[in-house]
């Protein structure tokens, strides 16, 4: 496995990391315990060494499980997570809660669920318009000075609250989507973060799984699944974006390779600091995944892939009104 320095803070993970929420939250029902620990100790074992996670995924369940999982090889990977929300006693979210000592009581707790001393990157999961960026930032840089943190990363967040954050605690890494059907963050985001020296950490790398080619409008989701409330995932809107997968196929096969692995090569082909976490719940599609990092796309793929997808406008919004409205503060 190759690895990748985000930005310029020497934090080296594996060029692609994995993301642990598909296991606990979100696309369906949890997986077994068991199955859980298995397969990310099988992304492990075939070099993976970053590991996605967050409170917000249960909640609190799967920092239960990545802690479990890991918790034998801590010395060997780098564990992401991410504070920002309140919940009641069901574990339903309660809003946005980044105020201090909310910070500092999450990472209390956030510690004995990774059964670790420390928490390698920290976002913020999403800004909360309630507390000052700058109070945020300062409260993690106390908490990497105690040494409890490390590392601080956003979510979602905006170009101007990354500079305010950045300019009180340097920003290791943003975490947002990007990807072949979401490639918003090329016009002010990307250029940002190259000039600040901060890693990029795309989830959703293959669009919740649509890049994969295994999704039409005929596929039906589990009653759980978040995709059910995505826009872009309603049933007109499957069908009229198939033209993107149709692309990506052509191209697969010209290059004896899955859909996947373009998408994944794609990404990795953009900049040396981006690392994207593509999530899955199959051991069979760990390992296509993770082939993607040996795939080499030329000068000339790249231009392909620009110009047949320039003709490609892909429908429906990818979050529902009431999610949007917590992105790009």
């Amino acid at each position: 496995m190759q690895t990748r320095k985000l930005g310029k803070s020497n934090l080296e993970v594996s060029a692609l990391g994995l993301g642990c929420m598909g296991l606990s939250f979100g696309l369906g029902p949890p997986v077994e315990k068991q199955h859980g620990i298995a397969l990310i100790r099988a992304a492990l074992g075939r070099g993976v060494t970053f590991f996605d996670t967050a409170e917000a995924y249960g909640p609190y369940k799967n920092e239960e499980l990545v802690g479990e999982a890991l918790a034998p090889f801590r010395d060997q990977v780098v564990i992401a997570t991410k504070f920002g929300f309140s919940f009641d006693e069901k574990g339903a979210q309660n809003g946005l809660n980044s105020r201090p000592q909310h910070i500092r009581e999450y990472v209390e707790g956030a510690l004995k669920r990774l059964r670790t001393e420390v928490i390698d990157l920290l976002y913020q999961h999403r800004v909360d318009p309630n507390v000052p960026i700058e109070d945020v930032a300062g409260t993690v840089k106390d908490l990497i000075a105690e040494g409890k943190v490390k590392h601080f990363g956003l979510s979602e967040a905006g170009v101007q609250t990354i500079r305010s954050a950045h300019a009180v605690q340097p920003v290791t890494a943003l975490q947002s989507e990007y990807s072949l059907w979401w490639r918003e963050p090329e016009k002010e985001l990307l250029p940002t973060l190259e000039e600040l020296g901060i890693g990029f950490v795309p989830f959703s790398p293959l669009g919740k799984g649509f890049l994969t080619g295994s999704i039409n409008e005929t596929t039906k989701f589990d009653s759980k699944d978040f995709r059910n409330i995505v826009p872009r995932f309603n049933e007109e809107n499957r069908k009229a974006n198939q033209g993107l997968v149709g692309v990506l196929g052509q191209l697969a096969a010209r290059k004896n390779v899955t859909r996947a692995q373009i998408a994944l090569t794609w990404l990795l082909a953009r900049t040396p600091w981006i690392v994207p976490i593509p999530g899955t719940t199959k051991l069979e599609r760990l390992e296509e995944n993770l082939e993607a990092v040996d795939i080499k796309l030329t000068s000339d793929d790249l231009r392909e892939i620009d110009n047949a997808l320039a003709g490609v406008e892909v429908q429906g919004a990818r979050y529902p009104k009431h999610l949007q409205e917590l992105v790009g503060r």
